[in-house]
């Protein structure tokens, strides 16, 4: 997997990634949705720096200009809910991609630490032959993505796969590694070193989903 981490870099991302973890200023849901998704904007910009290009040439009312245009037939895939914020900052810029959504959630059987990853809902065109771009704003222990990968399968087999995430585990990032095709991209905003007994990000942000959308039963 080829790691794209820009936590080291200074960049206005940092300003993001800052008020998404503030306790005071993520209290308000219009505020975070809207930082998570400029943050989407932030990522897919630098992502799209890798993409394939053809040159075109645009018709100007004064001439004819040659342009690089991005060519690749690109498939943006959130998993719900937590991810539709940063779906939308994707979509501001890659607003001629399809796009597909998956629902995956945490079970956990016993009411313990230990959970098992269920997916429930999923809606995709076909995959055959084209740019993946998988986006979850929490990579915690990335057994959600495996899950998610083995789900997307059955609708093709992409010619490459790309990855958005706001924050992730150090442990979620290896094992992202090890299950992923060796030649996927992961682009991150930042990286945490720990994980809590039940998988959440330390010091991370809390709850994506909750704090977009409202706590969930």
């Amino acid at each position: 997997m080829i790691l794209h981490d820009f936590e080291s870099e200074f960049s206005v991302l940092n300003r993001f990634v800052a008020e998404i973890r503030d306790v005071a200023i993520q209290k308000d849901p219009m505020r975070f949705r809207r930082n998570i998704e400029r943050i989407g904007e932030v990522l897919c910009y630098e992502m799209s720096k890798s993409l394939n290009y053809d040159t075109k040439t645009v018709q100007t009312p004064f001439g004819t200009k040659d342009i690089s245009l991005p060519i690749d037939d690109l498939v943006l895939c959130s998993v719900l809910r937590a991810g539709l914020p940063l779906h939308q900052g994707l979509l501001n810029y890659f607003d001629r991609a399809e796009n597909a959504f998956i629902s995956a959630y945490r079970h956990h059987p016993n009411g313990g630490d230990d959970f098992e990853v269920i997916v429930k809902y999923f809606a995709a065109p076909s995959l055959g032959n084209k740019t993946l771009v998988l986006t979850d704003p929490m990579l915690a222990t990335g057994k959600t993505l495996e899950n998610v990968l083995k789900v997307l399968k059955t609708h093709g087999e992409p010619k490459q796969i790309h990855i958005i995430s706001v924050i992730g585990s150090r442990s979620g990032v290896e094992y992202v590694k090890k299950v992923f095709p060796e030649g996927t991209h992961l682009w991150i905003a930042a990286i945490d070193d720990q994980l809590s007994n039940k998988g959440y990000i330390l010091p991370g942000i809390g709850d994506a989903g909750d704090l977009s959308f409202g706590v969930k039963l």
